[in-house]
């Protein structure tokens, strides 16, 4: 047995040890629901089922963070309990879909990824509701994009559209400590860049990718809101084990995120948004390269000398977002914020 599935095997047998423990201490599966997306030929579901305690109330799901204000006490509260979860494993689970039902479980790591096709819903965004086995039923909204959409924006977070002033090794601590809104701190311009881009096409849909974990989502749904960023689906990763290794790859999980998005949405052409503090620059391009007619410009938040020694130590910009800034069939532009970065993609998109 190789080194990297020892990691899986050995957090899945913690995983079976602390359930049963930790259900005769009164603890219950509780859902929390992330928001989907589709199109009229297929909807994404996501979400996670968790062991909570029985006086806990329901976990703040995504897409309830989007049209209500969550408890922001708790929230700060739970800071740390947010990573120190207990997933509750190939969980047999009941989403409901237009009024029909599709059966699916959970995964190794409590996460649900259900894909159904033909869902019945038009254009626009959509309540389903998620009923996990012993788990009260949970209400997840999803985003459907019209099939005659041909513009979309793919954004990263972190030191893209929020600064956390903290060492990027480091990210994770802050944001299991010190969950408050305002201690990040927002990049300019960017929201209003970003609703003069999908504006630009009726439906356009908005996207978050970044390489942070699902548990801290409540949070980031919550800060980008109450800044006026556009909604959208979150497409984070796990920071557990795999089956392959020890720990998830960031740079893995864009370029499969981007590609995955290709596939399902093939006549859209994304305007992708990113840092160069760290690899974004470098995802985006070989992505360019290899479908440059998907990708309408790529955008470069460029750091402050002080940000960069945050994001990998030193204080200029990694050699591979410096390399060749462009290929022949995609511009890209770079800038501090988004006041700078808006002019220029306003240029690099005129005609769309």
């Amino acid at each position: 047995m190789s080194a990297t599935h020892l990691a899986a095997n050995l957090e899945d047998g913690l995983h079976r040890r602390l359930t049963p423990f930790l259900r005769t201490r009164g603890w219950l599966p509780r859902t929390i629901s992330y928001t989907g997306y589709g199109s009229p030929d297929f909807v994404r579901v996501l979400g996670r089922v968790i062991l909570g305690r029985r006086s806990e109330p329901e976990a703040s799901s995504d897409a309830a963070a989007t049209i209500r204000e969550p408890d922001e006490a708790l929230e700060a509260q739970r800071g740390w309990r947010s990573y120190i979860t207990a997933p509750v494993t190939h969980l047999p689970v009941t989403v409901s879909i237009a009024g029909r039902d599709h059966a699916t479980r959970t995964d190794r790591s409590g996460y649900i990824d259900l894909v159904v096709p033909t869902p019945g819903l038009e254009p626009g965004w959509h309540d389903v509701v998620i009923n996990a086995r012993a788990a009260q039923p949970t209400t997840a909204r999803v985003r459907i994009v019209d099939s005659a959409v041909t513009l979309g924006l793919v954004s990263d977070i972190d030191d893209t559209v929020m600064v956390t002033s903290v060492p990027r090794p480091f990210i994770a601590v802050w944001n299991t400590f010190i969950r408050h809104g305002n201690a990040r701190r927002i990049v300019p311009g960017m929201a209003s860049m970003y609703d003069e881009i999908l504006q630009r096409v009726p439906g356009a849909p908005m996207f978050y990718l970044s390489t942070g974990a699902w548990n801290i989502m409540p949070t980031l749904v919550q800060f980008l809101r109450r800044n006026g960023f556009p909604q959208g689906p979150m497409l984070m990763t796990d920071w557990g084990p795999t089956n392959t290794g020890w720990f998830r790859s960031g740079q893995e999980h864009k370029r499969g995120a981007l590609r995955r998005l290709r596939a399902e949405f093939p006549d859209i052409r994304w305007v992708l948004v990113g840092d160069d503090g760290q690899h974004d620059p470098k995802v985006y391009r070989e992505f360019a390269s290899e479908h440059p007619g998907n990708v309408a410009a790529i955008a470069i938040r460029q750091l402050t000398p002080g940000e960069q020694v945050l994001a990998h130590g030193t204080p200029t910009a990694t050699p591979e977002a410096t390399r060749t800034r462009r290929t022949r069939a995609t511009p890209e532009v770079g800038g501090r914020d988004g006041a700078a970065l808006a002019p220029k993609l306003r240029s690099a998109l005129h005609g769309i």
